[in-house]
């Protein structure tokens, strides 16, 4: 490793080896009590190096100094996976919790070495749920290596022995080896079976809050991030390519960039145009002052007023059908009362705190690349793919992501930086300004949702019918995986309706236009839980029941559903009266495996502005690894939801988007922040759901639903603010 890899002026390099780390794969996070410790990688990945520590197997290395470097395969962007995950290996290791450091897994060995990390993109809150079994079994194998090296050394049954906060012990004899004196010969050793990991009733440390691993270095500022990044001889790019998707550049004049200060290059760069500088500033400035002249396609006249049209109309058209149970045009014709609505929402921006960026260093057999990337294997792909190189002389460096939300999933500034970076033959950083951001970002797709429900003399629901005009994020990502015309994050929330109503049909149609869609936190749950949770509450009006026990009523074969409805109804005084001008509504939906109930408690001025002033959650995700990240995790999923269902809103004019930064497309401030109560409602069992984008899709129908309960208005279109204020209430 080249131990000046990352630096930051103001701190000494053995400060930020906390942080820096080489070919190895990127962050390397030391945490004690009273402060982050240093720890270096050697030049060839996992080579030992690392304070002389012994790699017991490939996720766990320990240092004779009884340090515990663990790998984490997934990217930390704030959800907490830096401490979970570290935990749930713990948890059969059996070590000190203050011994322990992490260090990112490698891309490049994973590659190598046949998947050995098994997963590292992180993404559709599968962190825990998905990594929790291999990561358990790889703690469950450290473990009895290290008591296999006492073992021998002590001539000793292996069954005699046991492993204890950092230590093997002999209680017979009254031994005690520490790990970092076993795990050289613990690595040695190779087990007949693997063990058995443990079951939720017999943890220790899973479903308690230590203290999170990451947040020192957030608070004291060491913390690197893919934005403070700096390498040696490094040069910054500013990059603009053409406003309206699908657009290219058919010409520039640059003179007077040429001859602004600290400018090294003016080049072309797929679809746009890239400024070389020696500081990011005068990158930024240089190419303001560039003449382009852009082809804008077939789209430079296009507008969201035709979009809406085009997704409403669509709904007329032909459609696949995603589900179909029952005969529910039968049902639907013979019913007593009928209940239509159509609902819809727009593109949404990702709007993370760190814009995109990318440093590489590009030389003529090996790319070098520093980033916050929410998908290190795909990373080396699309370097590789750039570059023309094979994947395994691409080494990705992982660093903290300054949030994700599925944005970091698809590196569009890596392709730039790594053909930067080529040109110039040395480091360049791209950095994407805020309007960059925002206005070449792949959006959450635009959705026109109608159903169609039916009621029985009683006011029971027999036939729900829904029909999406969506656009397919496979299809714009170019994947080409929707053969049938369904795609599963299209329907998700409303093939899977959880709800008792016999006759059921759910009709897709799958409609694109120039505008990149692509994963948005909580994917198509989003929209469709809005759109759902929405209607159920009109068929509960129309049945004149409460809404809470409307969905008792058609949850009632479901007692784990019925198990979070009692929490919030409890824990949200869902019965207490509200003052005027104040409604309170419900909310339920599950998405990636865990059930969030949500009530919002919410006031309405006569003007039409709407002000949240508390959420009660409920949530079931079977188990928890770290309690308190999970309260946070909801807490930050309502958050974002609350901004998308306030003011979330992306249009287009002439073919290009109109929002440029956060005067444009406004989110929810500290001002605006309700009070949050998140309470457990565990089921257990089998259950492991993910946790880090269910908490946003129930907030938006929440919300829209206390609005009806304030005002009596309906709102069946978001943003929610203009729809108030335009119309008034």
């Amino acid at each position: 490793m080249n131990d000046s890899i990352v630096s930051r002026s103001h701190l000494s390099r053995r400060h930020f080896l906390v942080l820096a780390a080489g070919v190895t794969g990127g962050l390397v996070v030391g945490f004690r009590p009273e402060a982050a410790s240093a720890a270096h990688v050697g030049a060839a990945p996992w080579d030992g190096a690392l304070n002389g520590a012994s790699e017991v197997n490939p996720w766990i290395a320990i240092g004779t100094d009884n340090s515990v470097i663990m790998r984490l395969g997934q990217s930390e962007m704030g959800q907490g996976v830096m401490t979970g995950l570290p935990m749930i290996l713990a948890e059969e290791l059996q070590c000190d919790w203050s011994s322990i450091r992490v260090e990112m897994a490698s891309g490049n060995r994973n590659l190598r070495e046949n998947n050995v990390y098994k997963r590292l993109s992180t993404g559709g809150s599968g962190a825990v749920r998905r990594s929790r079994e291999f990561l358990q079994q790889a703690g469950a194998n450290a473990r009895e290596r290290l008591i296999a090296a006492a073992a021998k050394q002590w001539g000793v049954a292996a069954s005699e022995c046991e492993a204890k906060s950092g230590f093997v012990i002999h209680a017979a004899s009254n031994r005690k080896a520490p790990f970092g004196a076993l795990a050289a010969d613990a690595a040695l050793i190779t087990l007949t079976s693997e063990p058995k990991i443990k079951s939720p009733d017999h943890y220790t440390l899973i479903g308690t809050s230590p203290r999170r691993l990451d947040t020192p270095l957030k608070i004291n500022g060491s913390a690197i991030y893919g934005i403070d990044v700096k390498v040696p001889d490094m040069l910054y790019a500013a990059v603009k390519v053409c406003p309206v998707f699908g657009g290219t550049l058919k010409s520039f004049e640059a003179s007077k960039a040429l001859a602004r200060r600290g400018v090294v290059k003016v080049m072309p760069i797929p679809n746009g145009i890239a400024v070389v500088a020696d500081r990011f500033w005068r990158a930024k400035e240089a190419l303001a002052l560039i003449t382009l002249d852009w082809d804008y396609g077939e789209a430079a006249t296009v507008s969201s007023a035709e979009f809406r049209k085009a997704y409403r109309d669509a709904l007329d058209g032909k459609a696949v059908n995603a589900k179909k149970e029952g005969d529910p045009d039968a049902a639907y014709a013979n019913a007593a009362t009928h209940v239509e609505a159509l609902y819809e929402a727009p593109h949404l921006a990702h709007a993370a705190m760190e814009p995109l960026n990318c440093t590489a260093h590009v030389t003529s057999d090996r790319a070098e690349i520093w980033m916050g990337t929410q998908n290190p294997d795909a990373a080396i792909q699309l370097a590789a793919k750039t570059l023309g190189l094979p994947p395994q002389s691409i080494i990705v460096h992982t660093t903290f992501l300054g949030g994700g939300f599925g944005r970091r999933a698809v590196n569009d500034e890596l392709a730039q930086a790594v053909v930067i970076a080529k040109e110039l033959d040395k480091p360049v950083k791209v950095l994407w300004t805020r309007e960059e951001d925002m206005q070449q970002d792949r959006y959450r797709p635009q959705a026109a949702i109608r159903f169609q429900a039916a009621l029985d003399k009683e006011g029971k629901p027999t036939v729900f019918k829904a029909k999406t005009a969506v656009g397919s994020i496979s299809r714009s990502l170019g994947w080409n995986k929707v053969e049938n015309g369904v795609e599963p994050s299209a329907v998700e929330g409303l093939a899977n309706l959880p709800y008792l109503i016999p006759h059921q049909s759910v009709d897709c149609i799958l409609k694109n236009t120039h505008v990149p869609v692509m994963f948005w936190r909580s994917v198509g749950s989003s929209q469709n839980a809005f759109a759902v949770e929405s209607f159920i509450d009109e068929l509960a009006l129309a049945a004149k029941a409460d809404p809470m026990a409307f969905r008792r009523q058609l949850l009632a074969d479901k007692p784990d559903f019925l198990h979070v409805l009692d929490v919030l109804s409890e824990k949200a005084d869902w019965s207490k009266p509200m003052p005027e001008r104040s409604g309170r509504g419900i909310s339920i939906h599950e998405s990636f495996g865990t059930i969030v109930g949500e009530v919002i408690e919410a006031s309405v001025s006569k003007s039409g502005e709407i002000r949240v002033e508390r959420v009660v959650a409920a949530v079931d995700c079977g188990h928890v690894v770290h309690p308190d990240q999970v309260k946070a995790q909801i807490e930050s999923g309502i958050v974002y939801g609350l901004s998308a269902a306030l003011y979330g809103e992306i249009t287009v004019k002439n073919g290009r988007i109109e929002q440029s930064n956060f005067d444009s497309y406004p989110v929810v401030r500290q001002a605006d922040c309700p009070t949050i109560e998140v309470h457990l409602a565990l089921s257990g069992g089998d259950k492991w759901g993910g946790i880090g984008e269910p908490g946003t899709p129930p907030v938006a129908p929440a919300l829209a639903n206390a609005v009806f309960a304030a005002t009596g208005k309906r709102i069946r279109s978001l943003p929610m603010q203009p729809a108030l204020l335009n119309s008034g209430v």
